[in-house]
């Protein structure tokens, strides 16, 4: 979905990581957590901090900070996991994003939002679904079904299923 697809008004939930603004459609999100402990799975990306247990699921968690390159988030007050639907060749993930910080819930009208900035073909922006504008601040909407590669949630979801204590797969292995 690009900008000129979005004919009516949206709503958004606004985040920071570090000094910037992000907003993921509202749709996508489940809840918000407070931060808790997270279990470190090994041999998974950096980006992959570990996992939760939801209300009995293990749910994997992310670091949108380190997946865009900044430094790893700490945790403070206001540290949060967003847990969101990510959609990816028509199977459904849950996972946990960590965030600085939840701003609020925010309705984008079509003329609030600009396209994706064009950055040279070297730099992936698909997951910029385009730039929110509210006063003076830019908000980077995100598509949160691009964030990660197939390979990526690959990842996410065995990592989740492995401390679980899925067995299925170490049948494999012997």
């Amino acid at each position: 979905m690009n900008v000129a697809d979005i004919a009516e008004a949206t709503q958004h939930l606004t985040f920071k990581l570090d000094e910037e603004v992000f907003a993921v459609d509202i749709s996508k999100v489940r809840e918000v957590l407070e931060f808790t402990s997270v279990t470190k799975v090994p041999r998974t990306p950096a980006f992959m901090r570990g996992v939760i247990n939801l209300r009995g699921s293990v749910v994997p968690v992310v670091d949108l900070r380190l997946k865009f390159g900044m430094s790893e988030t700490s945790r403070t007050v206001n540290t949060c996991i967003i847990i969101v639907e990510v959609s990816l060749d028509g199977e459904l993930t849950v996972l946990g994003a960590l965030a600085d910080s939840v701003q609020e819930v925010f309705e984008f009208e079509p003329r609030q939002i600009e396209p994706a900035p064009k950055i040279g073909t070297r730099l992936k922006t698909e997951f910029i679904k385009g730039m929110g504008k509210r006063d003076d601040e830019f908000i980077i909407i995100l598509d949160i079904d691009k964030v990660f590669s197939s390979e990526e949630l690959a990842v996410v979801q065995d990592a989740g299923s492995h401390a679980a204590g899925n067995d299925q797969g170490k049948e494999s292995e012997e």
